[in-house]
């Protein structure tokens, strides 16, 4: 919160910010930084839902379309987008509900799809994302600030591409034969027009935060402490709970004082009726086990939303070691069965081990930090 503030003031000192003539903020109930009072800056805040979109999401986007709408065609816009944003704001296409997209949205938490093919289902019912909202501004100079979440950083995905566009993508988008009937019998209903990317005007994009710059300070407050810092350079990718395993292994020839960063998004295939998690406790539960079927007794493993936000639960993820699994077992709880069902959550509160950090106000997706104490324990 307190590098929010700092960027913050930061822009302020720019020049074009002290010209700012009105803008509309969307955020989730209580990301508004504390001491930072929007209408003193003609800023009017109105409030989405995340992970899953609600009412609310899809007021913010009519509020956003109606907002640059309005807008002199001689306005120019800067548009600030960031990870959460699918979620955050939309506006369906006609023959496409509330229930349509909770439903989408559901199936995506729930299946451990990529996000280039969630994406490219949400692109079918929105008006906004697939560069509609660029389309809305149309005409206007514009420009777009942007916090990456998404693998390469790429704006055509950051928010399902709220100002750019895919190359030309059919109506049958891919990833609709893993989809449920009901969610396939419905995209074929909308008879969705081909998506074109010729249309949507060019907005020129600065990334000005990414995952890269969260393992970099990750990596300078490790040196800061005396340790060795290992960036790992591939993106996490794939099922959480393989994940945590294979993370864990490689902390048993990992040398002491060594901090392995990771940074990306797992997924996590869900049972019918999921218990409390998200996928960093997912994976670190998993890791967990690894890490006591191994006896690492030095070891250590943290994985965390970097917003604060893991899945649907209030909690950034876990840090556990050697005794998490004990410790859970002490307090009633069995964690085979709480990764099993995908109730990490529950089994870490129970060992003590869940991180709780509250909003922090900026999503770059998933950290996963490795270290062996040795010595330093």
């Amino acid at each position: 919160m307190a590098k929010l503030r700092q960027r913050w003031r930061k822009v302020r000192s720019l020049r074009w910010v002290r010209r700012i003539a009105g803008g509309v903020i969307i955020v989730p109930v209580d990301h508004v930084p504390t001491g930072f009072n929007p209408a003193a800056h003609g800023l009017h805040v109105t409030y989405g839902s995340h992970p899953l979109p609600d009412e609310a999401s899809l007021a913010a986007g009519q509020t956003v379309a109606d907002f640059v709408t309005a807008l002199d065609a001689r306005a120019q816009v800067l548009f600030l987008v960031s990870g959460g944003a699918s979620s955050l704001v939309d506006w369906l296409v006609p023959g496409a509900t509330l229930a349509d997209l909770q439903a989408l949205n559901r199936w995506a938490l729930q299946s451990g799809a990529a996000i280039a093919q969630v994406n490219a289902l949400r692109r079918r019912i929105s008006r906004l994302k697939g560069g509609g909202l660029a389309r809305i501004a149309m005409g206007r100079r514009t420009h777009a600030l942007m916090i990456s979440d998404v693998p390469g950083d790429d704006p055509r995905i950051i928010g399902s591409g709220l100002l750019h566009a895919f190359p030309d993508e059919p109506a049958g988008a891919p990833g609709t034969a893993a989809l449920p009937p009901e969610l396939r019998d419905f995209l074929d209903r909308l008879h969705s027009r081909p998506r074109t990317h010729a249309d949507v005007p060019a907005v020129p994009v600065r990334i000005v935060a990414s995952a890269g710059s969260a393992c970099r300070a990750a990596a300078a407050a490790a040196r800061a402490h005396g340790l060795q810092v290992r960036l790992v350079r591939t993106r996490i990718d794939g099922d959480a709970a393989r994940l945590g395993v294979r993370f864990a292994a490689s902390l048993a020839w990992q040398p002491a004082g060594v901090v392995q960063i990771r940074r990306g998004e797992s997924t996590v295939n869900l049972p019918a009726q999921p218990g409390r998690g998200g996928r960093n406790q997912h994976l670190a539960l998993a890791a967990a086990l690894e890490l006591e079927r191994r006896g690492l007794h030095d070891a250590h493993l943290l994985a965390a939303g970097t917003d604060g936000i893991d899945g649907s639960s209030s909690d950034a993820g876990a840090l556990v070691d050697v005794e998490t699994c004990q410790r859970g077992r002490d307090a009633g709880c069995d964690p085979t069965v709480s990764l099993a069902r995908a109730d990490s959550g529950t089994f870490l509160e129970a060992a003590g081990d869940l991180l709780h950090t509250g909003p922090t106000l900026t999503n770059v997706g998933d950290l996963v930090l490795g270290l062996r104490l040795g010595g330093r324990g």
